[in-house]
């Protein structure tokens, strides 16, 4: 590392000592914490960022968020050059950066780590995309991010504005393959994409299917954050005639972000959000979480202000059906896979924290389902193993992946079809429809955006009601406790998070405990952000469910001596 180097380094992170007594670790959603504990991480986070540009000689992003946490958080995550999350084997080297408890430490633990990773600060040009979320801490944390990147000679902070999460990361790997990256080009995209996916899907609408006619009208809560505000400019853009679109909680009305409102919200407490009422009984409504990544749907009922949940669950299993729907029609006749030997896979990715229920109807449609730990970084990595990978959490952060050898023999078949066939053949349409979904959703990260009109696109090929969509499989009750423990690294888990390994015993006794109810299910695990035990338990009534998360999470009390649920 040359003095001018060493020197800047040195320079700029005297400006940013870390605050005494605050540890953070880099997770599944970065760096997060109270946004007054943050302007040293973000410093930092920007001086990761700027050396992982150096190392791939591509574009990254760096997002600051805290998406569905409450306004007076914030924090800072970085998207990788092909748009997914930062790669896990760089994790540690954050956490190194963020603890450095001054610029001489931290000054070594880069060279250190440059060393390893044969980093070479030659001077060349490389960018990082820096966009925030709408919270009022962004602007400070802002800068502190340009100038942790502008401390890396070479290295250049391009201020993309408020965005989405998804938005970012979309640009970022747009970047990277060299095409337009744009804000305007991300929207330009979604609309062009619904706009062909619904052409080809409305070419041919199963027969016996229910008209939907009467669901032509979607409410959407946009958690009084960044999501509610890009919907409004995507829906002028969009200028929809078959469905009508409106956004209550945008961020315009003055409320909160993610307070009562949002995907977060919304999923568990399962009560309405602020802003809906009577006037929405019975219509097909949607939330966003506050950076847009997260998508659920759900009903108003007019009886009380418990909603009727429709979560990321169904949303995986609708894009399961509808995708193994338009295989099936494109292997129908004359074997389109058998013929040239390519057999498409699709995989079915899930958490252990996905209802029992969901994985069973899965399983039952023959599809191949797979649970990795929790964490949107083990979900996608996962997902990236098939031909076409589906994967959600129960929260609604998820998307569908389509390899590109997938995409080159699909667009080789749809152009061989069309070259054969008198008119459009039931499989040419099959084809056409998947390469339309491919181009509408968001290879990248999960977003709630291009998810809903998805969604949107299905149901109405579907001609199905949210209720009839509901109506796919009944979960089964659950109850989510956490329990307070003086060291949550004392349980260790295995297979993907389903069993616990340490301390000896637990899992004995969870399992005897589990035995005692019909249906029943239960699994913990270490929190990745605090100190406490999260339960999870499912039984085949509610009370049952309630009373087997209540004994195991006496049990973790007894195992680790200390706790309060």
């Amino acid at each position: 590392m040359e003095e001018a180097q060493r020197s800047l380094l040195l320079s700029s992170a005297a400006r940013f000592p870390p605050p005494e007594g605050a540890r953070l670790s880099y997770g599944t959603a970065g760096f997060r914490a109270d946004a007054s504990l943050l302007r040293s991480t973000v410093f930092r986070a920007g001086i990761l960022a700027a050396l992982r540009a150096l190392k791939t000689r591509s574009v990254i992003g760096l997002m600051i968020t805290a998406s569905h946490n409450k306004v007076s958080d914030n924090g800072v995550k970085i998207s990788d050059p092909s748009g997914e999350m930062l790669s896990q084997d760089w994790e540690p080297f954050a956490d190194s950066l963020a603890a450095a408890p001054t610029a001489d430490r931290l000054l070594e633990v880069v060279a250190e780590f440059a060393g390893l990773q044969r980093i070479e600060f030659d001077g060349g040009k490389v960018e990082v995309l820096v966009g925030r979320d709408t919270r009022p801490s962004g602007p400070s944390l802002l800068e502190a991010a340009k100038l942790g990147i502008g401390s890396i000679i070479g290295a250049v902070a391009v201020d993309v504005g408020i965005l989405t999460t998804p938005q970012l990361h979309w640009m970022v790997r747009a970047s990277n393959r060299s095409t337009q990256a744009s804000e305007f080009d991300y929207l330009e995209q979604l609309s062009r994409s619904f706009r062909l996916v619904s052409w080809c899907l409305m070419d041919l609408i199963p027969g016996g299917s229910e008209s939907n006619k009467k669901n032509d009208k979607l409410v959407v809560d946009g958690a009084n954050g960044v999501g509610g505000e890009k919907l409004l400019v995507l829906k002028e853009m969009l200028n929809l005639k078959d469905l009508e679109i409106e956004v209550w909680n945008s961020g315009r009305e003055g409320g909160v972000l993610n307070e009562g409102v949002g995907a977060d919200f919304v999923q568990k407490e399962k009560v309405v959000p602020s802003g809906f009422g009577l006037q929405d009984v019975g219509i097909r409504c949607a939330s966003l979480d506050g950076d847009a990544d997260r998508l659920v749907y759900f009903t108003v009922p007019s009886y009380s202000n418990k909603i009727e949940l429709v979560d990321g669950d169904k949303i995986l299993s609708l894009f399961a059906v509808f995708i193994k729907e338009q295989l099936s029609i494109l292997n129908k006749e004359a074997g389109a896979s058998t013929e040239d030997g390519y057999q498409p896979r699709i995989g079915i990715v899930q958490t252990a924290y996905a209802n029992g229920a969901s994985t069973d109807y899965l399983k039952q449609l023959g599809l191949e389902v797979v649970l990795t730990p929790t964490g949107v970084k083990y979900l996608h990595h996962k997902a990236t193993q098939y031909d076409i990978g589906i994967y959600f959490e129960a929260n609604g952060h998820g998307t569908i992946l389509f390899s590109e050898p997938f995409l080159h023999w699909l667009d080789a078949k749809n152009s061989e079809l069309s070259s054969v066939a008198e008119g459009c053949s039931e499989q040419q349409k099959a084809a056409s429809r998947l390469l339309a979904v491919s181009k509408l959703i968001n290879p990248a990260v999960g977003d709630a955006l291009s998810g809903m009109l998805l969604v949107e696109a299905i149901l109405q090929y579907e001609g199905w009601s949210i209720h009839r969509w509901s109506q796919l499989y009944h979960d089964l009750p659950s109850k989510q406790l956490k329990v307070k423990v003086a060291d949550r690294t004392a349980v260790v888990t295995a297979n993907a998070e389903t069993e616990v390994v340490k301390p000896p015993g637990i899992q004995e006794a969870i399992n005897a405990e589990t035995a005692k109810y019909p249906k029943g299910r239960c699994f913990i695990r270490p929190s990745g952000t605090e100190d406490v035990i999260r339960v999870y338990a499912e039984a085949s009534t509610q009370d049952a469910a309630d009373s087997l998360a209540n004994s195991v999470a006496q049990l973790v009390d007894k195992f680790l001596g200390h706790s309060s649920s």
